[in-house]
């Protein structure tokens, strides 16, 4: 094939992607669609799958060797994400879990007002259409979740986010537009969803009664995402016996920086937390500002012109469902370069007790690390500058085992240069957070393996990683319902410090000219891929 026929190819592939997954367009900044929501018929799901086998028919039979280096990335970034489809496509979540449903508008109503691409009068309009459709959505999710197959872990689970998406859709979408017809036309639209979603919660609570279906994927398709999708040279058990060492490593490193007893300091800092989300978001805010004033002293990365991190409560609607702290990046077909880092807040309706116990995981020997891998030199740094990468590809098409690969890399790597240094406790929190992610690739694979049940995982971060039990529940159940994801931080890691090593020993530049080039490689190359990219040219 030539090269303009490739190119022609990966045009028609993101054109047919966006047409057929509009809320993902427009969260990208593609807007031609902005008040559609997505078709999740089992007709359209089956189509989806096709179109998948039809493409992976298409690319494999490309030669390579007619292809230049950045092209042949492509295609193999192509390749690998598709493979992924294929045995996502072969677990059939559309079946077995209402998250897609629940979820699909409040995103794609969520992503208009946090971008604000278009004028407010079409963006009401749009997230008017959108909200209107809901009642579509939930009635194919009728339609398409079968009890046998649902788990009813991950069924309570969307029921919570149902609850959420009520006050979302009533409340907080019209306060979104300043004109009073525009906001009297979203509020109107907002009582038809959020009437939907209260009569969707009694379908969600006879399904959950009913659900005789388990959240894991298998060992033989977690170990072919690793394999085919991540590009990575370890099966499942294999990853989880390199979780298990790096647990031992980090164990042994929290030793020597302590004097004492590692774990009863740690559980002494712990309690050294804000009292109120208020003064949460004040320590992050603090926290994320020195770590940018920190690499821009010391030169360890070109920050974008333009670009800005604020630090937010996290939206109503991911409340109930993510205990973590997260971060979103402006559309990377807008102009925009303004990012957002979202704070673990408390859902709404929570007990005093409730409200403690999600500021305890917020302690403030933690939030250093965690304002470095969200926003400074971590997931902020990284998509504003990806948007420097002129291949379109790469926008749209990536992995976590880059993207939380380099995050955690970054809070290493500012250990590595002295960020935590005048606060041992922080240090503390850094190698704490690491040891945290090994334990999810323990607990990841382990999970989805099948040989670890869903209440023993609960037990292992409450006594390993000291987490509340409600933390520790919303935690495991995002590991269910997205396997491999919480794996892909320590192991993604592990991976870009290795190449680091590659990279210098070249002499092709400093540590700045490493992190420059390969953030700059897309939205996240497997790190395989991206070795091919930082090789030298006569390679």
């Amino acid at each position: 094939m030539p090269r303009e026929g490739f190119a022609e190819s990966v045009a028609r592939f993101l054109d047919e992607e966006f047409a057929e997954r509009p809320v993902l367009a427009s969260s990208l900044g593609r807007m031609e669609a902005a008040g559609e929501l997505d078709d999740l018929s089992q007709a359209a799901l089956e189509r989806r799958a096709a179109r998948t086998a039809s493409w992976l028919d298409r690319l494999t039979k490309i030669t390579p060797q007619r292809l230049d280096r950045d092209e042949q990335v492509d295609r193999d970034l192509l390749l690998a994400e598709l493979r992924g489809r294929a045995v996502e496509a072969d677990w059939q979540s559309w079946r077995r879990t209402p998250d897609g449903y629940v979820g699909l508008a409040l995103t794609g109503v969520f992503t208009l007002f946090l971008h604000r691409l278009i004028p407010e009068r079409r963006l009401a309009a749009a997230a008017a259409a959108r909200l209107r459709q809901v009642p579509r959505i939930l009635d194919e999710a009728r339609r398409n979740l079968d009890p046998e197959l649902c788990s009813g872990l991950l069924v309570k689970r969307a029921i919570a986010q149902c609850q959420a998406a009520i006050t979302f859709a009533r409340e907080v979408v019209p306060a979104e537009v300043t004109d009073d017809a525009q906001r009297a036309k979203l509020a109107a639209a907002g009582e038809a969803a959020a009437t939907a979603y209260e009569r969707f919660i009694p379908f969600l609570e006879d399904l959950a009664a009913r659900a005789a279906g388990s959240p894991a994927i298998g060992e033989d398709r977690y170990s072919r995402l690793l394999l085919a999708k991540e590009l990575l040279p370890w099966d499942a058990r294999q990853l989880r016996e390199r979780g298990r060492r790096q647990i031992d490593l980090i164990a042994d490193r929290l030793a020597e920086e302590v004097d004492g007893p590692w774990r009863e300091r740690v559980d002494r800092l712990r309690e050294q937390r804000p009292s109120t989300p208020e003064e949460m978001l004040l320590a992050y805010e603090a926290a994320a500002r020195r770590a940018r004033e920190f690499i821009t002293r010391y030169r360890l990365v070109t920050l974008p012109e333009g670009e800005e991190c604020s630090v937010e409560p996290a939206p109503i609607f991911q409340r109930a469902v993510l205990a973590v702290a997260s971060y979103s990046q402006p559309a990377p077909f807008g102009h925009s370069r303004r990012g957002r880092f979202f704070v673990p807040w408390p859902p709404p309706g929570a007990s005093p007790a409730e409200v403690a116990q999600r500021l305890r995981a917020s302690s403030y020997h933690r939030i250093p690390t965690t304002s470095v891998h969200e926003a400074y030199p971590g997931h902020h740094v990284h998509l504003v500058s990806a948007r420097e990468n002129p291949r379109p590809l790469r926008a749209v098409v990536g992995t976590s085992f880059f993207s939380e690969g380099w995050a955690l890399y970054a809070e290493q790597m500012m250990a590595d240069q002295g960020f935590y240094l005048e606060r041992v406790d922080e240090l503390i929190g850094q190698l704490e957070a690491r040891r945290f992610r090994a334990i999810r690739i323990v607990l990841d694979t382990s999970l989805h393996i099948g040989d670890m049940e869903f209440e023993e995982a609960v037990e292992v971060l409450v006594r390993e990683a000291s987490y509340p039990e409600p933390t520790a529940r919303a935690e495991v159940l995002r590991y269910c319902a997205a396997p491999t994801q919480a794996a892909s931080y320590l192991t993604g890691c592990l991976l870009v410090e290795a190449l680091k090593e590659k990279f210098l020993a070249t002499g092709q530049g400093e540590l700045r000219d490493y992190h420059d080039r390969l953030i700059r490689l897309g939205r996240g190359l497997p790190v395989s891929l991206a070795e091919r990219c930082l090789q030298p040219a006569e390679e």
